[in-house]
């Protein structure tokens, strides 16, 4: 029984030495890379070199890297830890972006245009998904690239259709551009991801499925249900959150460290309860960043406060940095099928007309029921088309596909979307301050504009109030007189909220009385 017990540790002693080895190496690039990355990203920040932005010098790293390892003869067991694991990327590196996003959001000029936010990630992301999928089958159709079955498409169109506008954010905040450009392509993106990844996995269920005929009413119930329930779960575990540290009385300097603690795993438990429960992990940690950040965070001690605040800064930036890094890398490394040259070309063609359906149908829609004051400019609506780029959530459900579908057509989706995502990031990204100039976007002061709310200017639409749009009482004796009074009614009803969240939430989860500006934060 001895010997049994103490043969698998003395087998291949040297072997696991090599492995710790080869770990301890692999840990060491990453870290010097990540190193490099915040370096090179900090002087060209200095020297207002938008040309090359921060994402895409940690893409180029990691591509360099991972060509250089590609051509020599590193050992594959060094190699292995740089491969990129999409359970590690939604499970680790997602959280935290994810929930940053949430956290922190501007309230006035994020809720002044929600109802503009809303339109475009959902109702716009859906639109550009059946686009796309339905271009690529057309196509297919038509012998003009690849031919996958319908359901495959639909499943591509949902996961490139995953903006990640990291790049074109950062480059909003150092040129400076309008509060409400930069509110809807920041709004739109964190909701973007939470339902593109929901599209995919409803999508993924249904090629699955075998019975067709309850395909498309399966798809609405499913999503629904994912994303109300991931909703709900985020909410209830926000709200949970700021009654304990109302009532728990951790407040007081020698808790502390309690205070902080408890803090940073309240938004892993949501996503990982939402996960469990096979709801979406992203819905879920992005309403509770939200929710935290309007009612717990205020019940924070000061010092919690400032903590919790650079906290989740921090870890959201070397999350990022870590997973362009980490794409660069595995692009470079992972197997690529480019005998179907023609499916790539078309793909981009077909998301930049399904991406133009998306921004200019829903912005038309929007402005159809808003005052001229408030109509979302033609020169936003074009910044806006051009700041769909695709990252790391179309990367890593790309790779997902791999497993999900059979294993040609898996790869051709995945070749596909690589290339969208470096064609993205470092073209479109790296032209973006041009975009910007040439459309007259440009000079504003974000960072006041963000923290003063809103004022008139010679080139800044006026938001209106929460909805989609609030119509004069002139317009309702026009055709479409029974829809907008339709939206008088939620307009009423997003100001009852606002009421309901001043005289009932904040007090009840709060330590605030609910008479301050609303702004859901301490800083």
């Amino acid at each position: 029984m001895e010997e049994l017990v103490i043969s698998p540790v003395d087998h291949d002693p040297q072997g696991q030495v090599k492995q710790q080895q080869a770990a301890g190496v692999g840990i060491l690039l990453q870290i010097m890379m990540l190193v490099l990355s915040f370096v090179l990203g900090h002087v060209l920040r200095r020297h207002r070199f938008h040309y090359l932005p921060e994402a895409s010098g940690s893409l180029l790293i990691g591509l360099i890297v991972g060509v250089l390892a590609n051509i020599s003869d590193t050992e594959t067991s060094i190699r292995t830890w740089f491969n990129f694991h999409e359970e590690f990327f939604f499970l680790f590196l997602l959280p935290p972006i994810i929930f940053q996003s949430g956290f922190s959001l501007q309230p006035k000029p994020f809720f002044s245009n929600f109802g503009a936010i809303v339109t475009f990630a959902i109702i716009g992301t859906f639109v550009a998904s059946v686009v796309t999928g339905g271009l690529v089958y057309l196509g297919g159709s038509m012998y003009l690239m690849y031919k996958l079955p319908f359901v495959e498409c639909l499943m591509f169109g949902a996961l490139i259709s995953a903006t990640d506008p990291v790049t074109v954010l950062s480059i909003f905040q150092d040129v400076g551009t309008d509060v409400n450009l930069y509110a809807l392509v920041f709004g739109e993106s964190v909701l973007n991801d939470a339902m593109a990844i929901s599209l995919y996995r409803t999508m993924s269920l249904v090629n699955r499925q075998s019975s067709s005929g309850e395909h498309f009413l399966m798809v609405v119930i499913r999503f629904l249900e994912t994303f109300a329930g991931s909703m709900s779960a985020g909410v209830g575990v926000g709200f949970t959150s700021a009654l304990l540290f109302k009532y728990a009385g951790l407040d007081t300097e020698n808790l502390q460290n309690l205070e902080c603690c408890l803090f940073v795993l309240f938004p892993y438990f949501s996503y990982m309860l939402a996960e469990g429960v096979g709801l979406s992990g992203i819905v879920s940690i992005l309403f509770t960043g939200i929710v935290m950040k309007r009612y717990t965070f205020s019940n924070l001690s000061e010092a919690s406060q400032s903590f919790v605040s650079s906290f989740f800064h921090l870890i959201s930036s070397l999350a990022e940095t870590f997973t362009f890094i980490y794409m660069g890398f595995d692009i470079a490394m992972e197997q690529h099928s480019w005998s179907h040259v023609g499916f790539i070309l078309f793909s981009i063609l077909f998301i930049g007309v399904a991406r133009a359906v998306n921004v200019f149908g829903c912005a038309y829609l929007v402005n159809l029921f808003r005052q001229e004051n408030q109509k979302i400019p033609m020169k936003h609506q074009k910044a806006l088309w051009y700041s769909g780029l695709r990252g790391a959530m179309a990367f890593a459900l790309a790779l997902q596909s791999l497993h999900d579908l059979p294993e040609g057509h898996g790869q051709i989706i995945f070749t596909a979307t690589t290339t969208i995502v470096v064609v993205t990031v470092l073209l479109i990204g790296g032209s973006t301050g041009k975009m910007l100039e040439a459309l007259e976007v440009v000079g504003d002061d974000l960072d006041d504009s963000m923290s003063e709310g809103f004022e008139e200017s010679d080139h800044r639409y006026v938001p209106p109030p929460f909805s989609i749009g609030a119509s004069s009482d002139e317009d309702t004796s026009s055709s479409g007189s029974r829809f907008k009074m339709k939206l008088k009614e939620f307009h009423k009803t997003t100001t009852s909220f606002t009421a309901l969240d001043k005289n009932f939430l904040t007090p009840f989860f709060t330590t605030n009385s609910g008479d301050g500006d609303g702004d859901g934060n301490g800083e």
